[in-house]
């Protein structure tokens, strides 16, 4: 009988607390709101959550709480717009061999691992990421299913499958070649009737000038912004001179800084202010956090990293990286670890908008951790002001991806995208590597 009376009074209280989570509507009492338009934050918030939306936002005694509303205490927090990364890869999940990853896992991409994927990333405070090179149909598939709420995850923008010259050996599946420029303009349309929200090149200083500028062109006339990767010179020039959207990666190699002739040609474009900003995402913490990860490996068995994954790809991931120091993918990196600081400087200094996105999923790389590292980087590391970081996770990327009347602002009308941590967090940004509320889309998941 006892047992009984315990079962049925723990199902009672199961209950209540799920009830209290989906309760329609909520109130954030109490926190330090940092809203994400950069001036001073708001003291003692009070934030009215109505179904999946923004209501009201005021002060501790200065607006009412609705009856029956769900309370929850911020007191003592910071309170602030769920985090953006802006380069993410739901496919990859640190595995160090990318050629054995390619080749064994394709069909577990979107039943297990981009799913696995997504909800590290929203349990560590991510309601919004851009996932940038995957097979077409698993990137549509997990995106809407997450917005169906079928699984959990961050609101996802997608890419699809690379648009390069030539596909690299066996991964045809998620890198598309180009064969003249009626070919480029083809397969953009393909990505665009499917649904994609970006469309993603690497390698184009391979491509011909014609296929380079059909690709742009024809993104440019489906709405769709390009994003492209900067890892050489003429990528950055041509890619320029095409009219990109958005650069990824801070790359040159071990090349101390950038050319000054590359400058002038980002400096002449961000004097255009009719043509709204250049979005760049460095991607800075993979490479400058190695030589740490590598001689402090206590970060590499954390077990936020493993949340949805079989036990099967878990130990095949340990393996992989059971040797940090062995990688051939990092052998470089101490050489590039000290020009990051400048060539982030440069950036920086010649005005860009820069995003937070982290290249999340490559070897050593875990979604779980990624994002507050990067931001722990650029404000501990290369001195960027804490506000200046967090609107680079909130309030810009949703202006670039088009989005910023839904998100990425805590502003009433919008959708309750909201994250919480204990604690001053513009004084201490490395809170994030533990955030204690997530809420997306009025939802509780954290």
């Amino acid at each position: 009988m006892k047992n009984t009376t315990f079962l049925l009074v723990s199902a009672c209280l199961l209950s209540l607390s799920l009830f209290a989570q989906n309760k329609p509507i909520k109130a954030l009492v109490g926190g330090t709101l940092i809203d994400g338009y950069g001036s001073h934050p708001i003291r003692n918030s009070v934030i009215i959550i109505e179904g999946e939306k923004i209501a009201k936002i005021g002060q501790v005694g200065q607006i009412d709480i609705p009856a029956g509303a769900e309370i929850i205490s911020t007191e003592g927090m910071s309170v602030m717009p769920g985090l953006w990364d802006m380069h993410v890869h739901l496919m990859l999940n640190g595995h160090s061999n990318y050629e054995h990853w390619d080749k064994k896992y394709p069909k577990l991409f979107g039943p297990v691992i981009m799913p696995s994927s997504a909800k590290q990333l929203l349990l560590a405070g991510v309601t919004s990421a851009r996932d940038l090179g995957a097979p077409l149909e698993e990137s549509i598939q997990v995106r809407d299913r997450i917005n169906r709420g079928e699984i959990d995850g961050p609101t996802i923008y997608v890419s699809g499958p690379f648009i390069q010259k030539k596909p690299y050996p066996g991964t045809e599946l998620f890198r598309w070649g180009v064969e003249g420029p009626e070919d480029a303009r083809a397969k953009v349309r393909k990505l665009a009737k499917a649904g994609v929200d970006c469309i993603k090149m690497i390698d184009h200083d391979q491509m011909t000038d014609a296929e380079m500028l059909a690709v742009v062109d024809e993104a440019h006339r489906n709405k769709l912004k390009v994003v492209a990767h900067s890892h050489r010179p003429e990528e950055i020039r041509r890619g320029m001179k095409a009219g990109v959207d958005c650069f990824e990666h801070t790359g040159l190699a071990s090349a101390p800084e950038y050319p000054q002739d590359i400058l002038a040609l980002i400096k002449e474009r961000t004097a255009q202010m009719s043509l709204g900003p250049l979005y760049w995402t460095p991607t800075i913490e993979g490479l400058y956090n190695y030589t740490y990860n590598r001689d402090n490996r206590e970060k590499l068995d954390d077990p936020s990293w493993k949340v949805g994954l079989p036990d099967s790809i878990i130990a095949d991931i340990r393996e992989s990286i059971m040797y940090p120091d062995r990688l051939s993918y990092f052998q470089l990196t101490p050489m590039r670890q000290p020009t990051l600081a400048r060539k982030f400087q440069q950036l920086k200094e010649s005005g860009v908008v820069l995003l937070i996105g982290t290249d999340s999923g490559i070897p050593m790389k875990f979604h779980s951790q990624s994002t507050w590292n990067e931001l722990d980087v650029w404000v501990n590391h290369l001195g960027v002001d804490p506000m200046y970081a967090i609107r680079a996770a909130t309030y810009w990327p949703a202006l670039a991806c088009g989005v910023a009347d839904k998100v990425g602002t805590v502003t009433e009308g919008k959708y309750a995208d909201i994250i919480a941590v204990k604690g001053d967090v513009l004084r201490y940004i490395a809170l994030l590597q533990d955030v204690d509320l997530v809420i997306k889309h009025g939802k509780r998941y954290k």
